[in-house]
């Protein structure tokens, strides 16, 4: 059985909590995570030194970072990523490009307008961090205007999930941002897979 580490607030963990569902994969959970158990503590750094979530945890395999974790999924059961090699290159882009250039973007906005963070106020960074977040999704949305229906063409993969569970934060964001009809478009296609209109629904952006 698949152990997973990590509440269910974290977007991170709603990535792999999501793949997990597209698989049919079962898998038991463990509330890790502030402010509901801290993983600076012995127990969890022997996992993943980096005390963040998720972990997994499989037999005596123990695998952190989230998009790893997609991949070694989509890998262990051969779907979600696609067989064709330019394709699955595609698809591993897009991962990249979410935790390296997309993710970066987003902090001060999110703190200040969806967590309500205390000193995150600043209206100047906040229209900063909302510039900085909305000039990354203009470019998906040039990349999706194209009119495939996933990132790495007609196949749904791990990297429309990673992009999924981005584009939900968007669009919960309360402020005044960029129209983006195909990002609309694209986000309204995920929501109606069952997996991701429940990790796209009630939990926190």
């Amino acid at each position: 059985m698949l152990r997973i580490l990590g509440r269910e607030t974290s977007i991170n963990v709603r990535k792999v909590l999501w793949a997990l569902e597209e698989l049919g994969l079962q898998y038991d959970r463990e509330d890790w995570g502030l402010p509901i158990r801290d993983p600076q503590v012995p127990e969890f750094l022997a996992l993943n030194p980096n005390g963040q979530v998720p972990v997994l945890i499989e037999g005596e395999f123990v695998l952190w970072e989230s998009n790893a974790i997609l991949i070694y999924l989509a890998e262990r059961e051969g779907i979600l990523l696609p067989q064709h090699l330019e394709s699955r290159a595609l698809a591993l882009q897009w991962l990249c490009w979410q935790a390296s250039d997309l993710n970066g973007t987003w902090g001060y906005a999110v703190y200040a307008l969806i967590r309500r963070t205390p000193g995150f106020d600043d209206p100047e960074k906040i229209a900063q961090s909302l510039a900085r977040w909305g000039s990354k999704m203009a470019l998906l949305e040039a990349h999706l205007g194209r009119g495939a229906p996933y990132l790495a063409g007609d196949e749904f993969t791990i990297a429309d999930i990673a992009l999924g569970l981005s584009i939900h934060r968007w669009m919960s964001i309360g402020a005044e941002k960029p129209d983006f009809p195909a990002v609309a478009e694209y986000y309204g296609r995920l929501l109606g897979r069952a997996a991701g209109q429940k990790w796209m629904g009630p939990q926190t952006p």
